[in-house]
């Protein structure tokens, strides 16, 4: 597949590279639609990212945070407190540390709103189509990952969500602890206007040279090979990852 790269020093010269890029995307959303929407990744790679973000509000600079709202792409089916929460992680690492309005924040639900997970899948698309109307979101920006194995967001590979055509929000079982959770489906990530997928680590060198050899013509074997958005994706990396 095509991969339109940026290849970095290391995990914090590749964080900046990509609050740069988000920035400029903030800006130009904010200037042609009036706000930002973007959907958040978890993990150590994107941490980085968080903090360098509300690290540069305290330098300075000038986020509309009334503008900007957040949401998820995937998340553990665990209480926004536990040590395994995305939410938590991205509350930890920006939202504490920013003057983001409580109702500009849109977490995927756990265990303490719901009995299931697929409950809790239900009631965050019927707050996504609120928010946004009947037809599929389109993010102006989404933050993936990619694991060893090419799962992005909480799309392994073989799970059924990856055939999902209608649905917006699964729940699903991951080869992964905790197994239980939610996640955005291609229906949604298919849409999106950009798509950062920040990889770091000597571990994804192998995935990444996998993808690179896949032929366009053929349906991808991993999950990350599938995500095809409408609008410009671009691919981050350390140069561990890139090999």
């Amino acid at each position: 597949m095509k991969m339109d790269t940026r290849v970095f020093p290391d995990l914090e010269a590749l964080s900046r590279g990509a609050l740069d890029e988000l920035l400029k995307t903030m800006g130009d959303a904010v200037k042609q639609r009036g706000r930002f929407t973007i959907a958040l990744a978890g993990g150590r790679t994107p941490a980085k990212l968080y903090e360098l973000w509300a690290r540069a509000e305290s330098e300075g600079a000038h986020t509309p945070w009334d503008s900007v709202h957040l949401f998820w792409g995937d998340e553990r089916f665990v209480p926004h407190d536990d040590l395994l929460s995305n939410y938590r992680m991205a509350r930890e690492a920006l939202i504490a540390h920013v003057p983001i309005p409580a109702d500009n924040v849109h977490p995927m639900p756990g265990p303490k709103e719901f009995k299931t997970p697929a409950e809790a899948a239900e009631a965050y698309e019927s707050d996504l189509r609120k928010f946004f109307g009947s037809g599929a979101p389109a993010f102006d920006l989404q933050l993936l990952g990619l694991g060893v194995e090419g799962h992005t967001a909480s799309l392994f590979p073989g799970s059924p969500a990856l055939e999902e055509k209608k649905r917006w929000v699964a729940a699903v079982e991951a080869p992964a602890k905790p197994s239980e959770r939610l996640t955005l489906t291609p229906v949604v990530l298919n849409q999106g206007r950009d798509t950062f997928f920040l990889v770091s680590g000597g571990d994804k060198k192998e995935i990444i040279e996998a993808l690179r050899n896949e032929p366009e013509s053929r349906l991808s074997k991993y999950p990350a090979g599938r995500i095809k958005p409408a609008g410009r994706v671009m691919w981050f990396l350390d140069k561990a990852a890139q090999g």
